[in-house]
């Protein structure tokens, strides 16, 4: 025999047991009680709300308001991605502390699935939509999102038309270079992950960082010290080896992610020299599954993805006064064992 469901539990329904009427009910169930509801009554409202395990009927309310408690994350390939999962989970914690619900939606950039997408999401009437890459890029919002607030995370808008929040990549790249800096060092070569016409915001911003630190520092920037690659692990083999055997070798290498760090490792083991006697190593990206477990620990820049994510759906919940678009989020240093002092050199 079937069991008979559990019939719900109605406004009316917490209004009798609490004792008071189905409007203040209304006002604290939906967070409207400021100023208007004693502590006392909200407290008697909640109790009873939870004696009988009412539920809000969220999408009655989101038609009588036009609003819903969900919000859009719409993204490449970010939600299926390990490493840049990162973002979505710090938009979901935080869309949890404020009472929302995270509506996720990876396109893998077809145009066809993200325009089915913002169409589903226009029709839950969403708070609005965080837009998302997997790596820092440019991009152009599609035009379905026209009158959608919408924010954009690890990327950076075309137009400044709305808020972006993205690494910091310049500050990472000083930062990264002024640690070996002041560890003494004053043959600081760099290993990109682009080639030098690329227009990606990560090797720019990494560079520029990178000179910056030289110059103030007095050391000055010497093309002859940086090598361009792709960002794996072959390439900072390669590029890595070539430093060490041509001209003068550097006592220390900035790379430019952790898989060139990785491969930069390799190259100088197969020289027969050690990280970071021989020459000290500091990565960018802070990849979990690779920074901490090479030997030694990889010292590295954090990408900030979840600073990033929490960021930009706080300014989505509560938009900021002010005509800033761009928002670059700082990327920690990581110190571990790969950075040493210099050697003196003698004659």
């Amino acid at each position: 025999m079937a069991r008979r469901a559990k019939k719900q539990a109605t406004m009316w329904d917490v209004a009798t047991l609490a004792g008071v009427s189905q409007a203040t009910v209304s006002l604290v169930l939906n967070g409207a009680h400021d100023g208007r509801v004693s502590a006392k009554t909200r407290d008697r409202v909640m109790a009873a709300a939870t004696e009988l395990d009412y539920r809000t009927n969220a999408y009655a309310r989101s038609l009588r308001s036009g609003k819903s408690g969900m919000v859009g994350f719409i993204s490449d390939e970010v939600a299926s991605a390990p490493f840049a999962g990162r973002l979505l989970k710090g938009a979901q914690e935080l869309a949890w502390e404020t009472g929302h619900v995270i509506l996720s939606v990876d396109t893998y950039n077809d145009p066809d699935l993200e325009a089915a997408a913002i169409d589903m999401m226009r029709s839950y009437r969403v708070r609005g939509v965080i837009y998302a890459s997997m790596y820092h890029r440019v991009v152009q919002l599609p035009g379905a999102l026209e009158g959608v607030p919408t924010v954009v995370v690890n990327a950076q808008e075309a137009e400044d038309r709305v808020l972006s929040f993205f690494p910091d990549e310049e500050a990472g790249g000083y930062s990264a270079t002024r640690q070996l800096l002041d560890a003494g060092h004053r043959r600081v070569a760099m290993i990109n992950i682009q080639s030098p016409d690329s227009t990606l915001p990560a090797g720019l911003g990494r560079l520029a960082g990178y000179r910056r630190a030289l110059d103030e520092s007095g050391v000055g920037f010497d093309p002859r010290l940086v090598r361009y690659g792709t960002g794996d692990v072959d390439d900072g083999l390669t590029l890595a080896r070539d430093l060490m055997t041509t001209g003068e070798a550097p006592t220390a290498i900035f790379c430019g992610n952790d898989r060139t760090a990785w491969g930069a490792y390799r190259a100088l083991e197969s020289l027969g020299l050690h990280v970071p006697d021989d020459c000290s190593v500091v990565g960018f990206d802070n990849q979990d599954m690779l920074a901490p477990n090479l030997d030694p620990g990889l010292t590295t820049l954090a990408l900030p993805f979840e600073r990033m994510a929490r960021d930009a759906l706080r300014s989505l919940l509560n938009p900021p006064v002010g005509d800033v678009a761009d928002y670059p989020i700082e990327c920690p240093l990581v110190t571990r064992g790969s950075v040493a002092s210099a050697k003196v050199r003698t004659a």
